[in-house]
Parts: C-alpha cells; sequence; structure tokens
C-alpha cells in the first residue's frame, strides 16, 4: 500500500510539474514578468510561488531539511502581497525560478522515497505531498486565466473537444428530497474545507440535466437581461452599470454576430458549449430572468453524488473511479468546455451531465465551514475565506487537474469575478408532492 501512494504521489507531482513547464515555456521572459492583469500574478510569481511553498511544506516541514531560500518566502507570501503589486518585488527572473523550483523538486522526490506515508495526519497517505500537487495544478488553471488574458499571440493549443448533443435528453430532472451524506471524512487529499462528511436534508427540486449554453445566454442578452434591473441583485446592478457590461468577458458584438476571444483566437461564440466567464451576479440574474434560480451548494453536491438505489454519496458522479477523458473534461487536454450533453460516461445516477470539468458552476451559496470544521494545516487555505463575501463554485473546469477535482471539491471566489472558468446551470424548486421521481 505504501508503495503504491508513493507512486500516486510521484505522479501527480510529475503531472502538475509537467503542467507548469508547458505554461511557462510557452511564451518568452517579457511576458513571463509581464502583468497581464492587475486581477493576476505575473506568471514567473507563480512559478516560483509554486518552488516556495513546496519547498515550505515538504522539504522543510515533512522532510525536515534546512530551508534553501528562506530569504524569498514573504516575496512569495500570497496573504502579504497582492497581486496587483507582485511585479514590484524582487522576483526571481524565470531562468533562476525554474532552477529554483527544479531543484525543490529534486529534494523533495528524494524526501517522498523516505517519508513512511503515515504517522500523523500530514503525513497519512500521502497528505502533504497531495496537498502540494493540488496546489501546483490549482496555481496551473490560475497560469491559464492570465494566458486567456494575455494579449499576445497564440501560445497555447490543443484537440477539440469530443462532440456532443442534448438530443433526447430531458432539459432537467426531479432530485427526489431527503437526507444525504454531504463532504467527505474519508478522502485520503481531501482540503479541510471538504471535511467532515455529514449528513444534509434537501427537499426535492429541480436541476439542469446541463450547464447553460451560449446559446440560452444569447437570448437573455436579446430580451434586455442587461437593461433591466428586476433580474439583478442590487450590488450586482450596480457593478454591470459601473463598469458597463452587457456580456460575458471577452465576447464582443461584431454586426450580426457574437465574437469571442480565446486564447488568442477570434471566433464566433458557439451556441451549444456552456457559457463562461460570467460573474455570479450574471448567472444569478439570468436564472431570474429564466424563472428559476442557482441551485443550492448542497443541492448541487446532492445531484452529483447521491446514488438513490443504493443510498449513499459517491466520489464522482458516474462513482468511485478517478476521472478518465471519457467522463470528464479536465486538466487542460482541451482549451474549451465541451459542447452540452457531452460526455455520457460521466453522467450522474439520476441522468445529470458535465457537473465534473467543463466549467466551474456558480452555486446560490455562500462559503461556509461544514459542522465540525477544523482548519488543517493552516487557517489561510479556507478559513479566512468564510462569510458572505464569497460565493461557491462546484465541479472544476477544463482547465482543473482531476488531483484537485472531486465530487466533494469546493471552490470560492468574490461574486464579482468574470476571469475565471466559470459558468452555471439553474434549478427550481418541486411541489412538495413531488418528492419522489
Amino acid at each position: 500500500m505504501t508503495d503504491e501512494l508513493r507512486r500516486r504521489a510521484v505522479d501527480a507531482l510529475t503531472a502538475a510539474r509537467a503542467r507548469t513547464a508547458t505554461l511557462t515555456t510557452c511564451v518568452d521572459d517579457h511576458e513571463l514578468t509581464a502583468q497581464h492583469s492587475p486581477l493576476m500574478s505575473p506568471l514567473v510569481w507563480d512559478l516560483a510561488h509554486i518552488g516556495n511553498q513546496e519547498e515550505q511544506w515538504l522539504l522543510r516541514t515533512v522532510g525536515g531539511r534546512e530551508a534553501l531560500r528562506p530569504e524569498i518566502d514573504s516575496v512569495y507570501d500570497a496573504f502579504e502581497h497582492p497581486r496587483a503589486a507582485r511585479p514590484t518585488l524582487p522576483l526571481l527572473a524565470p531562468a533562476e525560478a525554474r532552477v529554483y523550483a527544479s531543484d525543490v523538486r529534486g529534494r523533495v522526490l528524494d524526501i517522498l522515497e523516505r517519508t513512511p506515508l503515515e504517522g500523523g495526519p500530514l503525513i497519512d497517505a500521502g497528505f502533504a505531498f497531495g496537498m502540494i500537487a493540488q496546489h501546483e495544478q490549482q496555481h496551473d488553471e490560475t497560469m491559464l486565466i492570465t494566458h486567456q488574458l494575455r494579449k499576445g499571440p497564440v501560445a497555447l493549443t490543443a484537440p477539440e473537444p469530443p462532440a456532443g448533443s442534448t438530443q433526447g435528453l430531458p432539459a432537467e430532472v426531479l432530485v427526489p428530497g431527503g437526507p444525504f451524506t454531504m463532504g467527505t471524512s474519508t478522502e485520503p487529499w481531501a482540503l479541510d474545507n471538504e471535511r467532515p462528511a455529514h449528513q444534509r436534508v434537501v427537499p426535492a427540486f429541480f436541476i439542469d440535466t446541463v450547464p447553460v449554453t451560449c446559446g440560452a445566454y444569447q437570448a437573455f442578452i436579446k430580451d434586455g437581461g442587461y437593461n433591466d434591473p428586476q433580474w439583478w441583485a442590487a450590488e450586482g446592478w450596480d457593478q454591470i452599470r459601473q463598469h458597463d457590461i452587457g456580456a460575458p468577458l471577452f465576447w464582443r458584438r461584431d454586426g450580426g454576430q457574437w465574437l469571442r476571444r480565446r486564447f488568442g483566437v477570434t471566433e464566433p461564440v458557439p451556441a451549444d458549449e456552456p457559457v463562461l466567464h460570467v460573474s455570479w451576479y450574471e448567472a444569478d440574474a439570468y436564472a431570474r430572468w429564466a424563472g428559476r434560480r442557482l441551485p443550492t451548494e448542497a443541492e448541487w453536491e446532492k445531484a452529483a453524488r447521491h446514488d438513490q438505489d443504493s443510498d449513499r454519496s459517491r466520489r464522482f458522479p458516474w462513482g468511485d473511479d478517478d476521472p478518465t477523458p471519457s467522463h470528464a473534461n479536465l486538466g487542460q487536454r482541451h482549451l474549451r468546455p465541451a459542447p452540452a450533453g457531452s460526455y455520457p460516461d460521466g453522467e450522474s445516477p439520476l441522468g445529470v451531465r458535465q457537473l465534473i470539468g467543463d466549467v466551474w458552476e456558480w452555486t446560490a451559496s455562500d462559503f461556509l465551514p461544514y459542522p465540525g470544521f477544523a482548519a488543517f494545516p493552516y487557517r489561510e487555505y479556507s478559513e479566512v475565506f468564510f462569510g458572505p463575501a464569497h460565493k461557491v463554485l462546484r465541479g472544476g473546469s477544463f482547465g482543473v487537474d482531476a488531483v484537485a477535482c472531486r465530487g466533494t471539491f469546493r471552490n470560492w471566489d468574490l461574486p464579482v469575478r468574470r476571469q475565471i472558468f466559470s459558468g452555471f446551470r439553474t434549478a427550481r424548486d418541486a411541489r412538495p408532492n413531488q418528492d419522489v421521481a
């Protein structure tokens, strides 16, 4: 078992580093050191930050080794310096950052080979190594967002996602009311905000079988959705008025069609693809306009995980097996969401599709701790973000790797955020007599 855990940790760390290399070698040093948006760090900051976090947690804390570069800890402390200020810091140059991250990784693999992977919560089942692999993949998704914001020539390419269709699919499914197990106490690499497993009772509700598409969202725009305050939360209405927002980020009108910019390519907006780069306020407004609402986080997880027949919660909608390319659009395999209705192998027991991958899905819920939550291994990962300021997103996008995406994984962001790979699906209440399928 220990050998299997080590192989899993090595594979996860290696895959993350390969992706980091892809994202940081496809552009020149000028592009790496430039700040492409005040919302994001220079790519070279993320590169060295990845190495520094790995040094602090795996080299020093787990391995007990002497610090390699203690003088840069402050420079790469995400809580000490906001993203907009990071270009002014004494950052490592691209070549130096690569050497540093590589040096750390070599030493970490030696520590992994010698660590027993049991004897305490930080090392049990290789948790610390899994945490760092997830951390790197999360920054890889952040760097992918930076590439989308970058105005330079095309740097990234990928094959198109598989074809999909909603033909024959119902628009929505009924999720029966009743209790289910939310969260996890057994997933070895689950992060603190996913824990512990606990029972939730959710009344019956209907949920979309696929995420809201660009074509459906265009109907909202055409109907004057951005010009009618009745659909908007007060803060959202102020936001779109102040910033003159009238469509998802990266969209523009050209004569009779909508175009979008995607990783340096300008193309017609595909009607059958899940809408992307919308804020929580935009998702909420669309849902109100459609006579529906956003699902709560508990509703989303019940639709994704609960198996009515066995009365248990699965790791993923399709079961307990790790994702494969037939289940979900993950890991930057494609540089766009797949068409709505794709990945029938990944659907839930009730027939809901694309709950994992493609787009992060906004929920109606604030980011709050579960009953019995305990911060681990540090408060700054989750606890400092709890409260009404942040909304929960679930499911993962095409830009997140499977190691950092599961049925219990929780993402969160400010409701104004649009640069992230965010979309949504809608829900509605069921009538009292509709509590069974």
